[in-house]
């Protein structure tokens, strides 16, 4: 769940978050180094990652993505909005009923749903 705050958006679930996935880390209790990553995995791909960004000289903030990944990512970020603005629309048009406001709601939750799955995969990485 989202709380919002005037121009803050904070995740409930928040906490450390591992490096090549941005998944939220489990609790750690106890002595040692944190965990920086949620598996051997996520350990080995970030290891790629940084490797293969030295070869084509990016820095630190410069991502390189394939075309499909972030086609499909508007293309999920367009129903979602789709989904807020025929909701907003429903809203200010009068009193809406219960099964219009429910049926809106499972639409923005559809739409939403992809996003919240959703994980970019290195090529070569099975999904």
């Amino acid at each position: 769940m989202t709380k919002s705050t005037p121009g803050v958006r904070v995740r409930a679930e928040s906490g450390p978050r591992c490096r090549w996935c941005r998944r939220v880390l489990p609790e750690q209790n106890g002595a040692g180094r944190k965990r920086v990553f949620c598996s051997q995995a996520c350990r080995q791909w970030d290891w790629v990652g940084r490797q293969r960004a030295r070869e084509l000289k990016l820095s630190e903030d410069e991502l390189v993505v394939a075309r499909q990944e972030i086609d499909s990512l508007y293309d999920d970020l367009y129903v979602l909005a789709c989904a807020v603005d025929d909701t907003e629309r429903e809203m200010k048009a009068g009193k809406p009923t219960v099964t219009s406001l429910k049926e809106a709601m499972e639409w923005i939750m559809d739409a939403a749903r992809p996003l919240r799955d959703r994980t970019l995969t290195p090529s070569g990485q099975p999904e």
